[in-house]
């Protein structure tokens, strides 16, 4: 049923051409690749002073690198070029699912990581474990790469009509596999989200600087909400309509398959997003940190010289 769905949603799409999809992956693989060569030579360039942050943010700029690697044949394909060949197409999709949850679970780490410093900065359980980041993220590059090449080594053939980027992932329809990836690639890494986020707002709004003027605890706050609100739209639309293909896998209409097409296109957007939210963000704390010093060393030196002023002889 879905594999003669497939066929007739391609043939009404007028030979799978689209020129949105073609301006959207032209936007998303020109400017995300430009955000996040910038970031990488920036993180690469801070080697002597390389936090636990940064380890987290280079991991997540190459795998966004690597995603927005497989959107150019994605381009070829749909402006209505040859049809690719059928493993092709499954590896560029191997690699760009592998990434995306790569994605996720390094955005997730970096959340975790500013949490655990910022709400326990004494603690020495919590730096040591801090210091296994280059670790955590080659635990997160054999998940994703781990998880996601048996399914497709085990993929089975249902139709000979090579539809490409316009068929759905094999496990859309797989309850067995959907539920699980569903939970563990984006319930838990959501649900960790949220914590780490209430949790550095209170952290902020219970900080001694931010009683003061000298750092912009609003500022701060919206920046942690835009962080969220950017996570939530990229991917919760994707699994949304993964868990719909799941429950409706017998009757597959053309506005489902449709929906999971633009739906990819938003978790793609992310790559370019993520620089903006993220690495952005961190140069603003660092700016904020750097004003209160400024202006800390701006009083004192008012200060001094209003005495030395006042120990001056008149003359």
């Amino acid at each position: 049923m879905s594999t003669n769905i497939s066929v007739a949603c391609n043939n009404n799409s007028a030979e799978h051409i689209s020129i949105f999809s073609v301006c959207m992956y032209s936007f998303i693989s020109i400017i995300g690749l430009v955000f996040n060569i910038l970031a990488l030579v920036f993180f690469f360039s801070q080697s002597k002073s390389r936090t636990q942050t940064i380890v987290y943010m280079t991991h997540l700029a190459i795998a966004d690198i690597l995603l927005i690697l497989t959107l150019p044949m994605r381009i070829y394909y749909y402006l209505g070029f040859e049809v690719l060949p059928p493993w092709l197409c499954e590896v560029l999709g191997l690699v760009l699912k592998a990434n995306m949850y790569g994605s996720i679970f390094f955005l997730n780490c970096i959340c975790f990581d500013r949490c655990m410093a910022v709400t326990f900065p004494m603690s020495s359980c919590v730096q040591a474990g801090r210091k296994k980041a280059p670790w955590i993220c080659f635990g997160i590059w054999t998940l994703t790469f781990g998880a996601s090449l048996p399914i497709y080594l085990t993929k089975r053939k249902t139709s000979e009509y090579p539809i490409c980027f316009d068929s759905l992932p094999v496990y859309a329809t797989n309850p067995v596999v959907v539920f699980p990836t569903l939970i563990v690639g984006f319930g838990i890494p959501l649900v960790i989200m949220l914590i780490c986020s209430w949790g550095l707002v209170r952290a902020v709004q219970s900080s001694t600087a931010a009683q003061t003027n000298l750092v912009d605890s609003g500022k701060i706050q919206r920046m942690i909400a835009s962080s969220l609100l950017i996570f939530m739209l990229s991917f919760l639309p994707y699994h949304v309509i993964l868990a719909v293909l799941s429950l409706y896998r017998d009757n597959i209409t053309c506005p489902m398959r449709t929906a999971y097409r633009y739906s990819l296109m938003m978790a793609c957007l992310n790559t370019v997003l993520d620089p903006i939210a993220y690495y952005f963000t961190t140069d603003t704390f660092k700016k904020n940190v750097d004003m209160s010093t400024v202006r800390r060393m701006f009083l004192l030196n008012s200060q001094s010289s209003d005495v030395n002023r006042s120990r001056m002889p008149n003359s």
